[in-house]
């Protein structure tokens, strides 16, 4: 068609020639569709980021941390081999960060408006969890295009001091726009919306931010000597006029799912594909049995063939048992099918299609992560109370009393031989259980101690708090601290050892791939090896 066009052209005579080249279109002209915006606005990037920002449940997040596991082959194993596929990716969204800020700039925002401010948000985000996967990452010459395919590595200190820095500087944009909001500008770009978290709430946003800040602190524990640790944690904890943190579980910056567009990843759709092949951890489900902690009534069953075989109580803490992550599935396989480990709780994930919120970055997680800096002696303050607040905040989130005293409270647990399906009440048995929060807290194993004992029960009970939420949260927590103990064997692969990192992914090794060489040559000695130690490990 065009070769048939210029033959049509190069006839015409000399006075058609010039009139038909005078209004001669450009490729991007013909090519343009009329029908599909040109210009996307900031606050549809804005929703797409923070789409992108979920970790949600039922991934192969919460079998690196050891909550739960899959026991039959044809859905998963539990092994650790994915971590040879390379880490999170987010550079597409970090290029969405940056047309965010120009599109708010560009319809009306000002130098600091709401866009700017999370923008900053977003780099330490995205590009701190990257770099807690991985090690060193391209973060400098990262984002320019076409005008840079090859960035160079920046060191993980460097990617870690700024997105420090942009956190320390989103606190200050957020505090001048929330203080005088028609400092942002005027127009679309002035004004925050497609806020799917907080409603653009700037105030929860700051929130966010700095109890993001205290858990990036958190992650260079061992690095204290190299970065202000102690003097940022110190500040934030100290000063909350100047660094709003959260102040309860309504801050939390949550995931909600809603029905019919968006359904929880366990439904009872899904029910029957997947409702047995999946059972608890020996990891997860063993400190709560050793705890005595009524939040396993909740979150698990317990194992049909000591309720029903060996005739033991179904609210006896002795009745739940969680799998070991380290046996072979096929033995994991035929002990699930004689019922003898405990399923995740089929009431509270699988009999409604909004499930749970999953929390991102949460107010009981930001509790233990302060007990924690005390306890390390960052700051002054009374590490017991912030820890209790934690625990309590887990409790309240199940639905179970805190108050002194005994209070009772109703588990579900799936009926043997139930055919009407998770979603109809009368699949379930239902069971009274007494809770005594003073006689919980009274233990020796829980009850708050100074020191190093102190620190691993903070540790423990933050564990049990980020149960299918945050990603790999727990995972890094266990890489930087060792608690709670992780277990190892045939069933989680490389030669039982827990991994220490991912791999990059693929793009690298072929699209970067003397950069990529350099950075494995300086960290790993030219490996990309899963069991390298990364600097912030060292």
């Amino acid at each position: 068609m065009i070769m048939k066009k210029i033959f049509r052209i190069l006839i015409l005579p000399a006075f058609a020639l010039l009139t038909v080249t005078g209004c001669k279109k450009s490729f991007e002209d013909l090519t343009k569709n009329n029908n599909v915006p040109s210009v996307v606005p900031a606050s549809l990037l804005f929703n797409g980021i923070l789409n992108k920002m979920a970790d949600l449940p039922q991934s192969s997040n919460e079998i690196y941390s050891q909550y739960y596991l899959y026991n039959y082959d044809y859905y998963g194993n539990n092994r650790y081999d994915g971590f040879a596929n390379g880490g999170d990716n987010y550079y597409n969204t970090l290029k969405n960060v940056v047309v965010m800020e120009q599109r708010a700039a560009a319809t009306g925002g000002a130098a600091i408006n709401p866009y700017e401010a999370l923008g900053k948000f977003f780099r330490a985000y995205f590009f701190s969890k990257m770099s807690l996967e991985e090690g060193d990452i391209p973060m400098k010459q990262a984002l320019q295009g076409i005008d840079n395919l090859t960035p160079a590595y920046d060191s993980q200190k460097d990617v870690m001091v700024q997105s420090l820095a942009w956190l320390e500087d989103a606190n200050a944009d957020l505090t001048k726009l929330i203080a005088d909001p028609n400092s942002g500008g005027t127009g679309v770009g002035a004004a925050l919306s497609n806020d799917i978290y907080f409603g653009n709430d700037l105030a929860k946003w700051q929130k966010t931010v700095n109890s993001f800040h205290i858990r990036l602190l958190l992650a260079l524990s061992k690095k204290t000597a190299d970065i202000d640790v102690k003097a940022q944690f110190a500040a934030i904890v100290g000063n909350p006029a100047k660094y709003p943190i959260m102040t309860s579980s309504d801050d939390n910056l949550q995931y909600k799912f809603v029905a019919p567009s968006n359904y929880y990843p366990q439904n009872p759709d899904n029910f029957g594909q997947n409702g047995s092949r999946q059972n608890s951890s020996a990891t997860y489900i063993g400190l709560l049995t050793k705890f005595k902690d009524p939040r396993v009534f909740v979150t698990a069953e317990p194992s049909r063939y000591l309720v029903d075989t060996l005739k033991q109580s179904p609210t006896s803490f002795d009745s739940f048992v969680g799998a070991d992550p380290g046996l072979d599935l096929g033995v994991m396989y035929n002990n699930a099918t004689l019922q003898r480990y405990s399923f995740i709780n089929r009431k509270h994930f699988y009999s409604t299609y909004i499930g749970e919120p999953s929390i991102q970055i949460g107010y009981p997680e930001l509790m233990f992560n302060i007990a924690e800096g005390i306890n390390r002696g960052w700051a002054t303050g009374n590490a017991e109370t912030y820890y209790i607040n934690g625990i309590q905040a887990s409790y309240q989130y199940y639905g179970i009393p805190t108050v002194a005293g005994s209070s009772i409270f109703s588990a579900y647990f799936y009926r043997p031989g139930a055919t009407k399906g998770p979603a109809d009440q009368s699949s379930y048995d239902v069971f009274p259980v007494t809770v005594n929060w003073t006689t919980y807290y009274a233990q020796p194993t829980v009850k708050y101690a100074d020191g190093a004992t102190g620190l691993t029960q903070i540790l423990q009970q933050k564990y049990l708090a980020l149960f299918r939420h945050s990603g790999l949260e727990s995972y890094f927590t266990y890489r930087r601290t060792g608690v709670p103990t992780f277990t190892t064997g045939p069933g989680t692969g490389n030669s039982s050892r827990i991994p220490t990192r991912f791999e990059y992914p693929q793009s690298e090794r072929t699209v970067n791939a003397t950069n990529y060489k350099a950075a494995l040559t300086s960290q790993f000695g030219g490996s990309d090896d899963i069991n390298g130690i990364m600097w912030l490990l060292k």
